[in-house]
């Protein structure tokens, strides 16, 4: 599970077009409905800290976790460079999302931008749910998103090529997908070119990303499993239940 291993490097360039400001919005807007007093996040699969520095600015502090040195290492760049109130409400810790262990627990969890579809077997999905709920006080609340089942067989993965630049660097990203009905995985087979643009050297790097796709009754049966309970489910960004042209889904579960 070490994806990302090459182009942690790349990963806020391929993702500068992301709208994080938006996403924090809505993320912060479940945790109002959902989990109006917490004050403490979790957030598993933290990544670069862009999530969670929104989230710290908004007033929760946040913990990151990630099992990827490169991200937490840009995470740390990241906070070093934030006014001090925001940075000291951020923390960042190497982890497993099926195995880390913490000792301390916070008034909600998320785990945002697929990460729960890393999870391909059974065991890795009751293991990240395992991990939420340890770490969620009583009645705490725990939101993330994934890939969802009936969007993704009804529009069936595609080639996709992305490119971005910056003063320095242009990323070239093509991504070609296999899937497997059997496992509900699609294998995201990653072709990535990073050329500097003042010298015109290239460097490619090739990755394969094993993505699960999920469906409610699933999701409702891992969450009952780790002694959570579904409480509401939507579109990614949206305030519609998620239905065959919601490719992104997110769930929000209560222990």
């Amino acid at each position: 599970m070490s994806v990302f291993a090459g182009y942690s490097r790349y990963y806020d360039l391929l993702y500068r077009d992301k709208d994080y400001d938006g996403e924090t919005q809505w993320v912060a807007g479940l945790l109002k409905k959902h989990a109006p007093a917490a004050g403490s996040l979790l957030e598993i699969g933290s990544g670069t800290g862009l999530h969670a520095a929104k989230l710290a600015g908004l007033g929760y502090s946040v913990t990151g976790v990630d099992m990827s040195q490169g991200m937490l290492d840009a995470a740390e760049e990241r906070r070093s460079g934030l006014d001090s109130a925001i940075a000291g409400r951020l923390a960042f810790a190497k982890g497993d999302a099926r195995s880390f262990r913490l000792e301390k627990k916070f008034d909600a969890v998320i785990s945002l931008f697929h990460v729960m579809s890393y999870q391909t077997t059974n065991e890795d999905i009751a293991a990240a749910f395992a991990s939420a709920r340890a770490h969620l006080v009583e009645g705490g609340t725990f939101i993330f998103d994934c890939w969802y089942g009936p969007a993704v067989i009804r529009q069936w993965p595609s080639v996709t090529t992305k490119e971005l630049s910056d003063d320095n660097t242009h990323v070239r990203r093509i991504a070609e997908p296999v899937i497997h009905a059997a496992t509900n995985i699609v294998d995201v087979n990653y072709t990535v070119t990073v050329t500097d643009r003042q010298t015109a050297a290239s460097e490619v790097l090739k990755e394969t990303h094993n993505m699960r796709y999920l469906f409610t009754p699933e999701v409702e049966l891992a969450l009952c499993a780790a002694g959570m309970k579904l409480v509401e489910s939507r579109g990614w960004l949206s305030a519609k239940e998620p239905d065959f042209n919601t490719w992104g889904a997110c769930f929000i579960g209560q222990g």
